[in-house]
């Protein structure tokens, strides 16, 4: 049975007509077509689909859409500033080689900003937590925790 979801995804409002059975992934990836969203294991094991909801880390794979209903999706898409320049998080994973075959690479990027704004200068141990839900079979994640650190120094600078 189809309803309407109204949510903010990556800062724009959208109401949908979606069946109530759809996961949130699909509704992304299928209805409104935000590709960057990868689907992987479909059961939560491997955090390619990971996206931000209202700030946090959420696996799309597992959550129906309708159970978020007037919250706030940011997708990877939604990471690219005004005139398409790339993010700080984008930068550092391009400059530091933290992707290899980049299927993992948004759900890393998303998990990655959901810890930065909450912890601006994490230490190894922070961002080895905060990724732990994503794997990566290519990196060996020396490079995704070096583009981590390079990001919160990006940010930093900004902010200075």
């Amino acid at each position: 049975m189809k309803s309407i979801l109204r949510l903010i995804v990556n800062g724009r409002l959208r109401e949908d007509a979606v069946d109530e059975t759809v996961f949130l992934i699909d509704y992304l990836r299928q209805q409104i077509g935000l590709s960057g969203t990868k689907q992987g294991c479909e059961g939560g094991e491997c955090g390619a689909c990971t996206v931000l909801v209202d700030g946090r880390p959420r696996l799309s794979c597992l959550t129906l859409a309708h159970s978020i209903a007037g919250r706030s999706v940011e997708t990877i898409e939604g990471q690219v500033r005004p005139g398409g320049e790339l993010s700080a998080l984008q930068r550092a994973f391009h400059e530091k080689l933290g992707t290899q075959c980049g299927y993992c690479t948004p759900g890393m990027i998303m998990a990655a900003e959901g810890l930065l704004r909450r912890n601006p200068d994490p230490d190894d141990d922070s961002i080895r937590q905060a990724l732990a839900g994503n794997i990566c079979r290519c990196t060996g994640y020396v490079k995704i925790i070096e583009a981590v650190h390079a990001a919160a120094a990006m940010n930093g600078e900004k902010a200075t």
